[in-house]
Protein backbone atom coordinates (compact mmCIF):
# COMPACT_ATOMS: atom_id res chain seq x y z
CA UNK A 1 0.00 0.00 0.00
CA UNK A 2 1.21 3.64 -0.73
CA UNK A 3 2.47 5.99 2.05
CA UNK A 4 0.54 9.41 1.65
CA UNK A 5 1.85 12.31 1.70
CA UNK A 6 1.60 14.53 4.90
CA UNK A 7 -0.64 16.78 5.08
CA UNK A 8 1.61 20.26 5.19
CA UNK A 9 2.95 18.65 2.05
CA UNK A 10 -0.81 18.50 0.08
CA UNK A 11 -1.59 21.65 0.27
CA UNK A 12 2.05 22.87 -0.93
CA UNK A 13 0.89 20.74 -3.73
CA UNK A 14 -2.13 22.37 -3.85
CA UNK A 15 -1.06 25.65 -3.52
CA UNK A 16 1.44 25.23 -6.82
CA UNK A 17 -1.31 23.19 -8.92
CA UNK A 18 0.37 19.86 -8.68
CA UNK A 19 -2.58 18.71 -6.12
CA UNK A 20 -6.44 18.56 -7.06
CA UNK A 21 -7.92 21.19 -4.77
CA UNK A 22 -10.19 21.04 -2.21
CA UNK A 23 -9.17 17.55 -1.47
CA UNK A 24 -6.57 18.16 1.48
CA UNK A 25 -6.72 14.54 2.53
CA UNK A 26 -8.04 12.11 0.35
CA UNK A 27 -6.85 11.36 -3.33
CA UNK A 28 -9.37 8.92 -5.35
CA UNK A 29 -8.03 6.57 -8.47
CA UNK A 30 -10.92 5.22 -10.30
CA UNK A 31 -10.42 1.20 -10.88
CA UNK A 32 -11.51 -0.49 -13.68
CA UNK A 33 -14.69 -1.66 -12.23
CA UNK A 34 -15.67 1.64 -11.97
CA UNK A 35 -14.93 1.53 -8.39
CA UNK A 36 -12.94 4.57 -6.16
CA UNK A 37 -9.80 3.84 -4.31
CA UNK A 38 -8.67 6.51 -1.92
CA UNK A 39 -4.77 6.54 -1.00
CA UNK A 40 -4.16 6.23 2.91
CA UNK A 41 -3.61 9.16 4.33
CA UNK A 42 -3.17 7.70 8.30
CA UNK A 43 -5.71 7.61 10.68
CA UNK A 44 -8.21 10.72 11.39
CA UNK A 45 -7.18 12.62 14.49
CA UNK A 46 -9.74 14.96 15.91
CA UNK A 47 -8.13 18.09 18.05
CA UNK A 48 -6.72 17.91 21.19
CA UNK A 49 -8.31 21.41 21.98
CA UNK A 50 -10.66 21.16 25.09
CA UNK A 51 -14.47 20.56 24.02
CA UNK A 52 -16.36 23.64 24.31
CA UNK A 53 -19.29 23.73 26.64
CA UNK A 54 -22.89 22.30 25.73
CA UNK A 55 -25.27 24.83 24.92
CA UNK A 56 -28.31 23.59 26.64
CA UNK A 57 -30.75 26.00 26.35
CA UNK A 58 -30.96 24.30 22.75
CA UNK A 59 -31.59 20.47 21.73
CA UNK A 60 -29.18 18.99 19.49
CA UNK A 61 -30.63 18.28 15.70
CA UNK A 62 -28.33 15.63 15.60
CA UNK A 63 -28.84 12.14 16.52
CA UNK A 64 -25.98 9.10 16.57
CA UNK A 65 -27.36 6.15 14.37
CA UNK A 66 -26.00 3.06 13.65
CA UNK A 67 -26.10 1.68 10.08
CA UNK A 68 -24.90 -1.36 8.27
CA UNK A 69 -22.58 -1.57 11.01
CA UNK A 70 -21.03 1.82 11.12
CA UNK A 71 -21.71 4.71 13.50
CA UNK A 72 -23.38 8.13 11.95
CA UNK A 73 -24.34 10.96 13.21
CA UNK A 74 -27.62 12.58 11.09
CA UNK A 75 -28.43 16.61 11.64
CA UNK A 76 -31.30 17.15 10.47
CA UNK A 77 -32.49 20.76 8.90
CA UNK A 78 -36.47 21.74 8.82
CA UNK A 79 -37.14 24.25 6.47
CA UNK A 80 -40.30 24.70 7.91
CA UNK A 81 -38.24 25.79 11.31
CA UNK A 82 -34.94 26.47 10.30
CA UNK A 83 -32.92 28.26 7.76
CA UNK A 84 -29.32 27.34 5.87
CA UNK A 85 -26.59 29.33 5.69
CA UNK A 86 -23.16 29.12 3.98
CA UNK A 87 -20.08 30.69 5.60
CA UNK A 88 -16.29 31.05 4.47
CA UNK A 89 -15.41 33.55 6.38
CA UNK A 90 -15.45 37.31 7.38
CA UNK A 91 -16.47 39.50 4.40
CA UNK A 92 -13.07 40.48 2.60
CA UNK A 93 -11.39 38.17 4.92
CA UNK A 94 -9.59 34.85 4.48
CA UNK A 95 -11.92 31.58 5.09
CA UNK A 96 -11.98 30.17 8.83
CA UNK A 97 -10.67 27.28 8.28
CA UNK A 98 -12.60 25.78 11.04
CA UNK A 99 -15.48 25.96 13.92
CA UNK A 100 -13.74 27.72 16.43
CA UNK A 101 -12.28 30.49 14.64
CA UNK A 102 -16.25 30.82 13.50
CA UNK A 103 -17.73 30.68 16.98
CA UNK A 104 -14.88 33.54 17.90
CA UNK A 105 -16.12 35.82 15.43
CA UNK A 106 -19.80 35.13 15.39
CA UNK A 107 -21.88 38.30 16.30
CA UNK A 108 -23.32 38.37 19.50
CA UNK A 109 -26.79 39.07 18.01
CA UNK A 110 -26.81 36.15 15.48
CA UNK A 111 -29.19 32.95 16.41
CA UNK A 112 -28.00 30.18 18.14
CA UNK A 113 -26.29 27.47 16.02
CA UNK A 114 -28.19 24.13 15.53
CA UNK A 115 -25.35 22.85 14.08
CA UNK A 116 -22.25 23.40 11.58
CA UNK A 117 -20.70 21.13 8.98
CA UNK A 118 -18.14 21.41 6.21
CA UNK A 119 -20.02 22.02 3.18
CA UNK A 120 -17.77 21.65 -0.11
CA UNK A 121 -14.14 20.98 -1.38
CA UNK A 122 -11.67 24.08 -1.50
CA UNK A 123 -8.03 24.85 -2.60
CA UNK A 124 -5.43 25.02 -0.56
CA UNK A 125 -6.16 28.39 1.28
CA UNK A 126 -9.51 27.15 2.01
CA UNK A 127 -11.62 28.95 -0.79
CA UNK A 128 -13.85 27.01 -2.84
CA UNK A 129 -13.28 25.10 -6.07
CA UNK A 130 -16.46 24.89 -7.24
CA UNK A 131 -20.14 26.78 -7.48
CA UNK A 132 -20.51 29.00 -4.23
CA UNK A 133 -22.92 31.39 -3.04
CA UNK A 134 -23.46 32.87 0.35
CA UNK A 135 -25.83 35.68 1.10
CA UNK A 136 -27.04 35.68 -2.06
CA UNK A 137 -23.44 37.12 -3.60
CA UNK A 138 -21.45 34.13 -5.77
CA UNK A 139 -18.48 34.11 -5.40
CA UNK A 140 -17.37 31.42 -7.67
CA UNK A 141 -19.10 30.42 -10.68
CA UNK A 142 -20.04 26.48 -11.38
CA UNK A 143 -17.09 24.68 -12.28
CA UNK A 144 -17.67 21.84 -15.24
CA UNK A 145 -14.22 21.15 -15.92
CA UNK A 146 -13.09 17.62 -16.23
CA UNK A 147 -10.26 16.67 -13.51
CA UNK A 148 -8.93 14.17 -11.31
CA UNK A 149 -10.18 13.21 -7.81
CA UNK A 150 -13.38 13.43 -5.98
CA UNK A 151 -15.16 16.72 -6.92
CA UNK A 152 -14.52 15.95 -10.81
CA UNK A 153 -16.03 12.15 -10.13
CA UNK A 154 -18.87 12.51 -12.50
CA UNK A 155 -21.33 13.54 -12.12
CA UNK A 156 -20.71 16.31 -9.51
CA UNK A 157 -23.57 18.22 -7.84
CA UNK A 158 -24.76 21.85 -6.20
CA UNK A 159 -26.32 21.63 -3.09
CA UNK A 160 -28.98 24.98 -3.57
CA UNK A 161 -31.96 27.03 -2.28
CA UNK A 162 -33.48 29.96 -0.16
CA UNK A 163 -36.21 30.13 2.49
CA UNK A 164 -37.75 26.49 3.20
CA UNK A 165 -37.17 25.68 -0.23
CA UNK A 166 -33.39 23.09 -0.96
CA UNK A 167 -32.45 21.25 -3.51
CA UNK A 168 -29.83 19.01 -4.92
CA UNK A 169 -29.40 18.59 -8.73
CA UNK A 170 -26.06 17.19 -10.82
CA UNK A 171 -24.45 20.24 -11.84
CA UNK A 172 -25.39 19.94 -15.39
CA UNK A 173 -28.76 19.66 -14.76
CA UNK A 174 -28.06 22.75 -12.62
CA UNK A 175 -26.42 24.71 -15.35
CA UNK A 176 -29.60 24.14 -17.57
CA UNK A 177 -32.44 24.39 -15.25
CA UNK A 178 -31.65 26.91 -12.80
CA UNK A 179 -31.86 30.53 -13.65
CA UNK A 180 -31.84 32.72 -10.67
CA UNK A 181 -29.34 32.67 -8.22
CA UNK A 182 -30.20 31.37 -5.06
CA UNK A 183 -29.92 32.86 -1.53
CA UNK A 184 -26.99 29.73 -0.94
CA UNK A 185 -25.56 26.99 -3.28
CA UNK A 186 -22.18 24.77 -2.92
CA UNK A 187 -21.07 22.59 -5.65
CA UNK A 188 -19.15 19.60 -4.69
CA UNK A 189 -18.91 15.66 -5.99
CA UNK A 190 -19.08 13.06 -6.66
CA UNK A 191 -23.34 13.29 -5.98
CA UNK A 192 -24.08 9.76 -3.82
CA UNK A 193 -27.66 9.31 -5.46
CA UNK A 194 -29.05 10.28 -8.50
CA UNK A 195 -32.95 9.66 -8.59
CA UNK A 196 -32.76 7.40 -5.90
CA UNK A 197 -29.81 5.28 -7.43
CA UNK A 198 -26.05 5.20 -6.18
CA UNK A 199 -23.47 6.92 -8.39
CA UNK A 200 -22.49 4.57 -11.34
CA UNK A 201 -19.15 4.80 -9.97
CA UNK A 202 -20.15 3.80 -6.66
CA UNK A 203 -19.88 0.45 -5.30
CA UNK A 204 -22.00 -0.82 -2.51
CA UNK A 205 -19.31 -1.13 -0.30
CA UNK A 206 -16.31 -0.38 -1.96
CA UNK A 207 -12.40 -0.33 -0.48
CA UNK A 208 -11.66 3.22 0.04
CA UNK A 209 -12.50 3.67 4.12
CA UNK A 210 -12.29 7.32 5.38
CA UNK A 211 -14.39 9.83 7.78
CA UNK A 212 -17.32 11.21 5.01
CA UNK A 213 -19.89 13.60 5.15
CA UNK A 214 -23.01 14.18 2.40
CA UNK A 215 -26.22 16.01 2.58
CA UNK A 216 -29.52 14.54 1.06
CA UNK A 217 -32.82 15.69 1.02
CA UNK A 218 -35.71 13.35 2.50
CA UNK A 219 -38.93 13.25 1.18
CA UNK A 220 -40.70 16.11 3.50
CA UNK A 221 -37.97 18.31 2.14
CA UNK A 222 -35.47 17.72 4.89
CA UNK A 223 -32.06 18.05 4.36
CA UNK A 224 -29.77 15.50 6.44
CA UNK A 225 -26.69 16.11 6.73
CA UNK A 226 -24.73 12.98 7.79
CA UNK A 227 -21.59 12.12 9.11
CA UNK A 228 -19.66 9.36 9.92
CA UNK A 229 -18.70 8.83 12.96
CA UNK A 230 -15.33 5.93 11.86
CA UNK A 231 -14.25 5.30 8.40
CA UNK A 232 -16.53 4.20 5.92
CA UNK A 233 -16.74 4.00 2.17
CA UNK A 234 -18.45 6.08 -0.16
CA UNK A 235 -21.26 2.90 -0.99
CA UNK A 236 -22.42 3.09 2.68
CA UNK A 237 -23.06 6.67 2.90
CA UNK A 238 -24.93 6.55 -0.31
CA UNK A 239 -26.70 3.66 0.97
CA UNK A 240 -27.57 5.46 4.03
CA UNK A 241 -29.13 7.92 1.96
CA UNK A 242 -31.32 5.75 -0.21
CA UNK A 243 -32.25 3.07 2.12
CA UNK A 244 -33.13 5.06 5.58
CA UNK A 245 -33.30 8.73 4.59
CA UNK A 246 -35.49 7.71 1.30
CA UNK A 247 -33.46 10.44 -0.73
CA UNK A 248 -33.57 11.10 -4.81
CA UNK A 249 -30.62 13.07 -4.33
CA UNK A 250 -27.67 13.05 -2.13
CA UNK A 251 -24.30 15.11 -2.69
CA UNK A 252 -21.25 13.57 -1.48
CA UNK A 253 -19.50 16.95 0.80
CA UNK A 254 -15.79 15.59 1.65
CA UNK A 255 -14.01 13.10 3.50
CA UNK A 256 -11.07 12.48 6.18
CA UNK A 257 -11.29 16.20 6.65
CA UNK A 258 -15.19 16.14 7.49
CA UNK A 259 -16.24 17.35 11.09
CA UNK A 260 -19.57 18.81 12.91
CA UNK A 261 -19.97 21.47 15.57
CA UNK A 262 -22.86 20.75 17.39
CA UNK A 263 -23.32 23.30 20.30
CA UNK A 264 -25.54 21.24 22.31
CA UNK A 265 -23.84 18.21 22.87
CA UNK A 266 -20.40 20.44 22.62
CA UNK A 267 -19.07 18.32 19.82
CA UNK A 268 -16.83 20.25 18.00
CA UNK A 269 -14.45 18.44 15.46
CA UNK A 270 -11.30 19.46 14.27
CA UNK A 271 -9.31 16.96 11.46
CA UNK A 272 -8.14 19.90 9.65
CA UNK A 273 -8.93 23.20 7.93
CA UNK A 274 -11.75 23.44 6.70
CA UNK A 275 -12.90 25.41 3.95
CA UNK A 276 -16.85 26.61 2.87
CA UNK A 277 -19.18 25.60 5.85
CA UNK A 278 -23.05 25.51 6.38
CA UNK A 279 -24.32 26.99 9.40
CA UNK A 280 -28.06 25.82 10.43
CA UNK A 281 -30.05 27.92 12.83
CA UNK A 282 -33.55 28.74 13.86
CA UNK A 283 -35.28 31.07 11.70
Amino acid sequence: MKRALPLALLFALAACGSQQAGEPVERMAIGPNGGGKALPTGKDKASNAPSPTPTESVASACKQVTFDGAKLTDCIADPAKNRIALVLGPRDGAPYRGFAQLAAKRSTDAPPVLFAMNAGMFDGEGKPIGYYVQGGDRLKELNRNDGPGNFHMQPNGVFYGGKGDWHIRTSNDFYHSVADRPDFGTQSGPMLLIRGKLHPEITEDGPSRTVRNGVGIDPQGRAHFVISDEAISFGKLARYYRDVVKAQEALYLDGGVSALWDPATGRMDSRGPLGPIVVVSEK
